[in-house]
């Protein structure tokens, strides 16, 4: 069995991946309070 040492994995395409998910969490997050802010001011 290979031994194991830290800090020798390729995490580029995890680092991608948390990227992709942080914005898209960010940008639904600004969504969903744009649609309320917007429903207050209508008053719906």
């Amino acid at each position: 069995m290979a031994d194991h040492k830290i800090g020798e994995m390729d995490i580029t395409v995890q680092e991608k991946t948390f990227d992709g998910f942080i914005k898209m969490v960010t940008r639904g997050t600004m969504v969903i309070i744009a649609l309320l802010i917007l429903l207050a001011l209508i008053g719906a």
